[in-house]
């Protein structure tokens, strides 16, 4: 199934840019894509996360076409954790 290439609800998954997220143990900013849940501390090395914000793929029959099924897969399980 294809879908438009101006999906609006994907965009930050199929389009990802970086945002900046405080590390919650040494307060250093650090870099997380929007198509990413968490990553490694650059200072401390701890897991940081950032707000994953409601997205079309929870409900959408064609989310995992959309996204792709490996990030679809990755996101799915962030979300239901």
């Amino acid at each position: 199934m294809a879908l438009k290439e101006s999906c609006p609800g994907s965009r930050e998954i199929r389009t990802p840019y970086p945002e900046e997220v405080r590390c919650f143990w040494c307060d250093t900013v650090n870099e997380i894509w929007t198509d990413e849940v968490e990553a490694d501390c650059k200072k401390c090395g701890k897991k940081v996360t950032r707000e994953m914000r409601p997205s079309c793929i929870e409900w959408c029959p064609a989310a995992r076409d959309c996204v792709g099924a490996e990030k679809y897969d990755r996101l799915m399980k962030a979300i239901k954790a």
